[in-house]
């Protein structure tokens, strides 16, 4: 006995009764859909309203499989509680938002297993790209799992590992050097870096450029003290060894070791800036909140989200045509009550 293929529920409204409501073909419908910034203004309006009015909702999965497209897009940080990172999300899931896209955000933790099991999640996920702050020593080599499976991926905060790969970053060398030359205009001469592992690409440049601020001003030397990680409970650890033999100025990866450090430093009777200068990095919002405001080497976090995921769109939507970028954004130097005398 013959069976007939279900057709639509009763009720289901679909892109034709859409489009027939709009006074537009099926094709500028899907275009709405998947591809909104290609519709001029008045038609999407006119497609949206039919929308609503006829309570269409699309099957995502099988949009997606007839379309051989996705709406998905993934985007991997080193930690989700750190707000440079949360600034970094806004700049991409407002950019993504505005295309149509959703976002999975998820965090390796600085952990080279974590990365390659999130990016393999990624890629089962059907994501047509990801953006990815990778962890130095098995960024590359992770990244290959994407690229096998014709995955767009544009490095965040990281320089580009090859030519064919769009990268968004800041110059960190040039940051720290920044940070360092600032500390010995004030007269600093003892600095310790206080940083987080320095595999990681980040704390690496940003101990380079401190160094070449020395060598270049031919005074000065930098002590280094490595923790853990980069949080404000790593920072009072790195104080607490400072304080047997406390230097001139303290230099910090980012701003939420600065914190840690300040904090140590205060509850033990220690003056901010008049016995230590302390400098962060990222200039977070929480900077200014501190009981003595923290100087800082400002990134421009949000642009840098929100370029990043104009690239990987970019390249998902004409990969032939797309030209690979490297941008590299300059820091900026933000002085306040912390490293004035």
């Amino acid at each position: 006995m013959a069976t007939t293929a279900p057709g639509p529920r009763e009720g289901t409204v679909g892109i034709k009764q859409v489009a027939k409501a709009a006074g537009v073909s099926p094709g500028t419908v899907s275009n709405v859909l998947n591809r909104p910034e290609r519709v001029a203004p008045a038609t999407r309006e006119r497609v949206e309203e039919a929308i609503r009015a006829l309570g269409f909702v699309r099957n995502g999965s099988a949009s997606s499989l007839r379309a051989g497209v996705g709406r998905l897009v993934g985007l991997m940080v080193h930690d989700l509680a750190n707000p440079f990172f949360s600034s970094l999300a806004r700049g991409v899931e407002d950019l993504m938002s505005e295309r149509g896209y959703a976002v999975i955000l998820c965090s390796s933790a600085t952990s080279t297993d974590r990365e390659h099991r999130n990016l393999r999640m990624l890629a089962e996920q059907g994501v047509r790209g990801v953006l990815v702050t990778p962890v130095d020593s098995g960024g590359p080599d992770a990244l290959a799992l994407l690229y096998e499976r014709g995955i767009a991926a544009v490095m965040l905060d990281h320089a580009a590992t090859r030519p064919q790969q769009c990268s968004v970053t800041v110059d960190d060398v040039a940051g720290g050097q920044m940070a360092v030359t600032h500390l010995l205009e004030a007269g600093a001469r003892d600095i310790a870096y206080v940083s987080g592992p320095l595999t990681l690409r980040q704390c690496a440049d940003r101990r380079a450029g401190a160094r070449k601020a020395v060598e270049l001003a031919g005074h000065g030397a930098i002590r280094d003290v490595t923790v853990g990680d980069m949080t404000p409970a790593s920072g009072q650890e790195a104080a607490d060894r400072l304080l047997a033999e406390l230097p001139d100025a303290i230099f910090c990866a980012n701003d939420l070791l600065a914190m840690g450090v300040m904090r140590t430093l205060l509850r033990q009777g220690v003056r901010v800036p008049e016995r230590v200068l302390v400098i962060g990095y990222d200039d977070i919002e929480y900077a200014t909140a501190s009981a003595v405001q923290l100087s800082s080497v400002r990134q421009p976090t949000y642009r840098l989200g929100r370029i990043a995921a104009e690239l990987l769109l970019d390249e998902c939507d004409d990969p032939e045509g797309h030209a690979h970028q490297q941008i590299l954004f300059q820091p900026e130097l933000v002085v306040r009550e912390s490293t004035r005398q």
